[in-house]
């Protein structure tokens, strides 16, 4: 999530490079954590086992267009869309390279690289564009949290169980099965002490 403001030419982001549009301007994403890649599919696959049936569909990094007054491009590891916001009948866009649709469920995986700041904007923009649930998921500490809002947030630890709340209520996840230990390239891939 951390980034470099990037004026839109193709010259400075390139096609096969991933980037969220801040006040109309391009902004580059560095590349996730192998770890955060794992963790984001994970919990997309087993969201879309659930979703998919009745409730909507799950994704991952894709660009979601958020309306006005937000006006910006939010690319969540993770999100889900429902059926209700989005019909299951209803073709996704095949042009143009974002949805233009409000994420009923938004979910970010921290890498070491992220910015704690750029990360707190994000999740507000998320809300006040209609987001119901959120989900940031910090690998290294084994922890989620889980926002209903803003101001109501709760810490998971591996120990717990994830759900989907009211937005996906029959999903359930135990956080042992997708927080696994962080190896350190400097232990020679030994996991780190906790």
């Amino acid at each position: 999530m951390s980034t470099a403001t990037l004026p839109e030419t193709p010259s400075t982001v390139g096609d096969d490079e991933l980037f969220e549009v801040i006040d109309g301007q391009r902004v580059r994403m560095p590349p996730m954590a192998a770890l955060s890649v794992w963790i984001a599919f994970e919990l997309a696959r087993h969201l879309a086992n659930v979703a998919s049936v009745n409730v909507g569909r799950a994704v991952t990094e894709m660009l979601f267009q958020l309306p006005p007054p937000i006006n910006r491009g939010r690319r969540p590891d993770v999100a889900l869309v429902s059926y209700e916001r989005w019909a299951r009948q209803r073709p996704i866009p095949y042009l143009g390279n974002a949805w233009h649709v409000v994420p009923n469920l938004a979910g970010e995986v921290v890498s070491p690289s992220d910015n704690v700041d750029e990360l707190q904007d994000k999740i507000a923009d998320y809300f006040r564009a209609g987001v119901e649930l959120v989900w940031i998921i910090f690998p290294a500490q084994r922890q989620i949290h889980v926002y209903q809002s803003l101001t109501r947030i709760t810490v998971l630890t591996q120990d717990d169980t994830l759900d989907g709340g009211a937005v996906v209520p029959d999903f359930r996840l135990p956080l042992a099965d997708l927080l696994t230990p962080i190896e350190d390239a400097e232990t020679n891939g030994k996991e780190l002490p906790r």
